[in-house]
Order: C-alpha cells, then structure tokens, then sequence
C-alpha cells in the first residue's frame, strides 16, 4: 500500500487562502460578536488576538510553502495547518470557553509551527542549489 502523496501546490495554495479567509472572519467575529465577553474577561481577549494573529501570520506561511518545488514545502505546508489548527484553535477554545486545559493543546501547535519553518527553510535552501541560486 502506498502512501499518499503531498498535497499538489495549486491545491496547498487554495488551501492556505481558506485558511487566510477563515482568519479574517474570526478575528471580525471576536471584535465584533464577543466585545463584551472580552470587556468582562480582558484575558481571553489576548488570547483570542494572539490566535488571530498566528492564524493569519501561517496562512501567509502555508501560502509560501505552496510557492516552493519538493516535499520538504509540502511537510511544511502541512506542518504550518496544523500549528494553525492546534495553536490558534485552542486559543480559540480557550478564550471562548475560559477552560484552562485547552492550553496544554497550544505547545504542540507552536511545536507544529517551529517544525513548519524548518522545513521551509531547507526547502527553499534546496530549491536555490538546485537552481544554482546558491
């Protein structure tokens, strides 16, 4: 049985743009929708900003992975939606619902997002050597 292959770039990009998109749209929720949630309890509004920002930041990162040949950007675009899915949603989760545990799940989404620019770099590295770039 073989295993999957990584996702194509057109596809990498499209959904990295999902991702930038779903960013925008939660972030205007949280400014708009939980104002006062976040006036009452001005901590779960960092949180919630922080996870915005993070998700926007590594929608752009995925969307960059999805500009470089090889499968190192493809482990980094993979690597990038899951630290975006682990650190950004369990900021979500923990602004949203004031559960302290959700933030044992963030770690492992900024561990997913240092993992993501790792292979990026070496991607990028890569690709300049073998375009004589180097």
């Amino acid at each position: 049985m073989s295993s999957p292959s990584p996702l194509p770039a057109q596809k990498c990009g499209a959904v990295a743009a999902i991702f930038g998109f779903l960013g925008v749209a939660i972030g205007a929720f949280g400014a708009h929708a939980l104002r006062e949630s976040f006036d009452e309890f001005p901590k779960a509004r960092e949180w919630y900003e922080t996870g915005v920002l993070y998700h926007l930041l590594h929608a752009l990162a995925l969307f960059a992975a999805s500009r470089v040949r090889g499968a190192g950007a493809r482990g980094a675009a993979t690597a990038f939606g899951v630290g975006i899915v682990l650190f950004s949603g369990s900021l979500y989760l923990l602004a949203l619902t004031r559960v302290t545990r959700w933030g044992m799940v963030t770690p492992f989404g900024g561990l997913a997002f240092l993992v993501g620019w790792a292979l990026l770099a070496v991607a990028v590295w890569r690709e300049s050597r073998s375009t004589g770039d180097a």
